[in-house]
């Protein structure tokens, strides 16, 4: 279909039944084939039925999180969490059939290694035991979402929602942004009883399933979810102590900086966002501005973003204005029947525009890429480690061009946004270890482990001050962060790929078309290797090694403590 629009596309309840029932006849013809091109295209034609069903779940999905009060998507969305697990033992069924072939080599050449890589992890996270608890997580997973999808702040004579309040972060009067912190704050707080049994049911759950698989507790499961193949927790922790010794004291001698150039003193959590005494960058146009303005960019870009850009706009795969009812978040999904990413987000008038812009369109990006250059929909999507560099580069990419978007203030976009970059780096490993903790220690009451957070904090982030709230001063501060609710051990991706995004602005800085070919490489292969071999393969380091945070971050340190606004 060259000519669909989003808007208008035909949703069809994805047939579980039918699903599994092709399933199953696809199992016999690959167990009763005589030859490797039966099993290549059995195997073919049950992956054009996967991009089906998927595409049919896919759109219930996007209509969901586009009004979480629309019962019909609601529905539809509560029925596919609930009937998919039960099908998943016939789908699995289809796995073991090709792992079992003894046409298995044959396959193994044409796909690589990563085709059972991938196999083996989704079987060895699946038993028929927790479908039961897949469904439960759903439905509690489904509740957070809508609390946060229709929260209704007062503020400022208005009745907003969490992006909306967040723009008063920024706000120029020191007493305005108090507020909005503990407003926004109080939604936590009000809602902390009912956040706290869900996250203590959804520990539960997730940790049944993981004894359930053989194992004591959630966390090898959530790395197989991952699908990570080829490091593991004592890699993650090593890590996470080297942003500890590297990044946190660049942290605050940025923050020190920021705190001089605000005239304050007793710098606050609420002072955080206002970057610059005078006004952070705001957008130069409104929401269909920044639109266009990214049209160009991706035409002056690069051919390929270029056609790109076209794509998503023709078929309307772009919903980015915040409206009452969509759900607080951003993220990229598939369309396999049409080969089309999605992007959904809520503008609010900030950098973060431009963010989104530019890192759920990386993301967007990659995938275009991956479905014109594999064979297969297995390969559509990598793991997530990989993912987030796609859409963190092109974050750096993008900084040329900040002048059509910010104007005279793009110097300010550049050094705001860079900061953002690297300061958020020690918060997100403290989100990681802070999983670790939780699932590790089930026994901890809830408020136990908001303390545990409070702990995270003093050590990753020894610059933050909530003065101007309780609830996050005692620790309710991780409450807002929806990936621990929703996406269990998937944080650390976005730290982990924090240095492939500064590799790759090193190598923007030495030779720019060299930068650019090796990040279409990496966009290209998908999730053809392992998370190392795409590393490799797109020539960017590995950040478990010694020494690789340090030499990452050396470029990003050096362009932000030579700013003119550090002096």
């Amino acid at each position: 279909m060259k000519n669909f629009k989003f808007s208008t596309l035909e949703y069809k309840r994805p047939d579980c039944e039918k699903m599994a029932a092709y399933a199953t006849e696809t199992k016999e013809r690959i167990e009763h084939a005589n030859s490797y091109e039966e099993v290549k295209e059995a195997m073919l034609a049950y992956d054009e039925w996967g991009k089906d069903f998927s595409t049919d779940a896919t759109i219930a999905s996007i209509r969901h999180t586009l009004d979480t009060t629309d019962e019909f998507y609601e529905k539809e969305n509560e029925y596919i969490d609930t009937t998919f697990p039960t099908i998943m033992p016939q789908l699995l069924a289809v796995d073991e059939a090709l792992m079992n072939s003894p046409f298995r080599a044959e396959l193994e050449k044409e796909y690589g290694k990563q085709f059972f890589a991938k196999k083996e992890l989704e079987k060895k996270t699946f038993c028929e035991a927790n479908i039961p608890l897949m469904q439960q997580e759903a439905k509690l997973c489904n509740e957070y979402e809508k609390m946060m999808a229709t929260a209704e702040i007062p503020f400022d004579g208005k009745t907003l929602n969490l992006y909306g309040v967040q723009k008063y972060f920024e706000h120029e009067d020191r007493e305005m942004r108090k507020a909005a912190v503990r407003a926004y704050a109080a939604f936590y707080h009000k809602n902390e009883p009912r956040l706290e049994e869900i996250w203590d049911t959804l520990i539960q759950i997730r940790n049944e399933m993981g004894r359930n698989l053989g194992y004591e507790n959630y966390i090898p499961v959530g790395y197989m979810k991952q699908g990570r193949t080829d490091y593991g927790q004592k890699e993650v922790e090593s890590f996470r102590e080297q942003v500890c010794t590297v990044i946190v004291p660049i942290c605050q001698k940025l923050y020190e900086a920021q705190a001089k150039r605000l005239g304050v003193n007793d710098f606050s959590f609420y002072d955080e966002k206002r970057i610059f005494p005078d006004g952070n960058a705001v957008p130069a146009g409104d929401d269909d501005f920044m639109v266009n303005e990214a049209a160009k960019m991706y035409h002056e870009m690069s051919p390929e973003t270029g056609e790109f850009i076209d794509f998503m706009i023709e078929h309307e795969l772009m919903d980015l204005k915040n409206k009452p009812k969509k759900a607080s978040t951003g993220y990229m999904t598939e369309l396999q029947r049409y080969l089309a990413p999605f992007v959904f987000s809520c503008f609010n008038q900030t950098i973060f525009d431009m963010q989104v812009l530019t890192h759920e369109l990386g993301h967007a990006f990659a995938g275009y890429m991956a479905m014109r250059n594999q064979p297969i929909s297995d390969f559509y999507s990598e793991s997530t480690d990989i993912a987030e560099i796609h859409s963190m580069s092109m974050e750096q990419f993008a900084y040329p061009y900040a002048e059509r978007f910010f104007g005279e203030q793009a110097d300010k976009f550049r050094f705001a946004h860079l900061q953002e970059a690297v300061t958020f780096v020690p918060f997100g490993v403290a989100v990681d270890a802070f999983q670790h903790i939780c699932y590790a220690n089930p026994e901890l009451t809830p408020k136990e482990r908001t303390l545990e957070w409070k702990k995270l904090e003093q050590k990753y982030m020894p610059w933050r001050v909530y003065e101007s709230d309780d609830f996050f001063d005692r620790g309710g501060f991780w409450y807002h962060k929806l990936h621990i609710y929703l996406y269990p051990m998937y944080y650390i991706n976005y730290t982990l790929t924090t240095m492939g995004a500064m590799e790759f602005k090193k190598k923007e800085k030495e030779n720019h078309a060299q930068a650019w070919e090796d990040y279409l490489n990496l966009c290209k292969c998908g999730g053809s290797m392992s998370y190392l071999e795409t590393l490799r393969y797109a020539n960017l380091g590995n950040p478990f090694e010694q020494g690789s945070v340090e030499s990452a971050m050396r470029v990003a340190r050096d362009e932000l403590m030579r700013s003119k606004f550090m002096e």
